[in-house]
Parts: C-alpha cells; sequence; structure tokens
C-alpha cells in the first residue's frame, strides 16, 4: 500500500485552485495526502529542511534544494503580466533608493532574487528587510521602510493603500529575457522515483482540469483560505497566476526556469522530471 504523502503549497487563489480537487480528494491520489498550507517563504523553508515530500517553492528558492527533489512541470506559477511590484508612499525612481530599506516578501522568492537583479542593473544598494509577504504593505505605508516588494494579490491592491509603483519587476524581467516570468513551481523528492513523480504531475494536471471545469466547485475553499476576499481580486489573481504555463511548462517555460536559476548561481540541466 503506498505510503500517505506530505503536500505543501500557499493559501493564495492561484494554488488553492490548482489544489482544491487533489486536497479533497475528487482527484483521487493513492495512500492519501497531508496538506499543509503555508506562506511562500515558510514553504520555502521547508523545502530546503526536506519536510515535504510534494512542495510549492519559488523557482529562486529551487537553486538550493535540487540534489533532494526534481520540479514537475505542472503546477507552477508562470507567465507573462505577473511579476512582482516595487511600491513605494509617493513616485520615485528605482535609483533614489539608493541606500534605503526596501521591505522583501522573503530573502528566498524569486521576487527578491529579480529586485536584486535590478538593483545590481541599477549600480545601487539598498538594505532588504525580509518579512512576510502580507505584511510588506502595511510596512510601506506606516513609513517603516521605505519601499516594497509586493507579491500574490498586493499586485492588484496596492493602490487601494495610496501606494505607488516604482517598478514592474515582471515587465523588467520580460524586457530583459523575453521569457515568462517563473514565480513558483512544484518539486517532488527525488527518493520517491521518477514514476510517482510523473503521477503526481498527472494528478495535479486533472486537479487544474477540474477547477477550469468546474470553476464553483472550489469557490469555498479557495475564499477560506484568501488573504483578499474580494470577489474580482480573486478572480483577477487566478487568471493571472494560473495560466497554460500551469499545465505545462513547456519549453520557453523551461528556458525561462533556467535561465532564474542560472543567476541565482545554479547551472544544471536535471531540474524538470522526464514525462
Amino acid at each position: 500500500m503506498q505510503k500517505k504523502l506530505t503536500l505543501g503549497y500557499s493559501p493564495c487563489p492561484n494554488d488553492t485552485f490548482i489544489f482544491h480537487a487533489l486536497a479533497t480528494g475528487i482527484i483521487p491520489w493513492p495512500g492519501g495526502l497531508d496538506v499543509t498550507l503555508a506562506d511562500v517563504e515558510e514553504l520555502n523553508g521547508l523545502a530546503a529542511g526536506g519536510a515535504l515530500d510534494v512542495v510549492k517553492v519559488s523557482t529562486a528558492a529551487a537553486a538550493g534544494i535540487l540534489d533532494e527533489y526534481v520540479l514537475l512541470r505542472a503546477g507552477g506559477a508562470m507567465g507573462y503580466g505577473a511579476g512582482p511590484v516595487l511600491v513605494a508612499r509617493k513616485a520615485r525612481t528605482l535609483a533614489s533608493l539608493d541606500g534605503s530599506d526596501v521591505a522583501i516578501p522573503g530573502e528566498r522568492t524569486t521576487a527578491n532574487l529579480i529586485f536584486g537583479l535590478c538593483c545590481r542593473e541599477a549600480g545601487i544598494a539598498v538594505n532588504r528587510v525580509p518579512m512576510v509577504f502580507d505584511e510588506v504593505m502595511p510596512a510601506v505605508q506606516a513609513g517603516r521602510v521605505d519601499a516594497g516588494v509586493v507579491i500574490h494579490e498586493g499586485r492588484f491592491t496596492f493602490q487601494k493603500r495610496d501606494l505607488v509603483r516604482v517598478l514592474d519587476l515582471g515587465v523588467w524581467w520580460e524586457a530583459h529575457t523575453g521569457l515568462p516570468i517563473p514565480l513558483g513551481a512544484i518539486a517532488v523528492r527525488r527518493s520517491l522515483g521518477e514514476d510517482l513523480a510523473r503521477r503526481m504531475n498527472e494528478a495535479i494536471r486533472q486537479s487544474l482540469l477540474f477547477a477550469r471545469n468546474e470553476p464553483e466547485a472550489g469557490c469555498d475553499y479557495i475564499r477560506a483560505h484568501a488573504q483578499e476576499l474580494s470577489e474580482d481580486v480573486i478572480r483577477t489573481h487566478i487568471e493571472t497566476f494560473v495560466t497554460d504555463y500551469s499545465l505545462d511548462v513547456g519549453e520557453a517555460g523551461m528556458g525561462a526556469v533556467s535561465r532564474l536559476l542560472a543567476e541565482a548561481g545554479c547551472d544544471r540541466e536535471d531540474i524538470f522530471i522526464g514525462l
């Protein structure tokens, strides 16, 4: 009998949309799943410690876990027009932040990696202040930091907090690479074997396809975990972060991940499962 697997993903609408059917047994998994929902940076830490069998991680964080984990082709967050946003209380330039305190949603996040690349290109140095993603905008509003990198639903709600965009990091990435921005991916322990990894990849694909075909089925599950309860924000969040790349990264998606991981100092070829 197959043992129960541990599965971790974030409470954000894109993840709960994708995983609802799998987590609730609509898409069955032999042996069952023990599900953990946690902030993406917490998940990055759990993956770094090898604490979960299957886990959603920031793509940047994958650079540090590929000895123990392999990435699936399904279930991730990737696309165009979906990047993190650097915000401040008033209009300013990136260059003007030289020497400033800037909040980041975790040191291992893709957002932090791309923000660092932007700063390097601009020739500036900032003091990055790590915090949980939903603490970033309040910290900027209160003046505890000079600016902040917002992710998830913050991309759609920062203006409601009277914050202004300094730089769209996704647009910056796309302009410099011509590639979609690879925000997050699903990692599976290599020790579980290629067959299980392929079956998990297909189960996640089927869970996403179910969600697309039966969009009302997971609404209560998604709302129960969402930080922002506005129906418009939840819908826009899902439409932005759940793309065809979430079904399969494809060649362009694998190229984007390889490029990002190279920027993180990881140059290897065995990143994804083979199908």
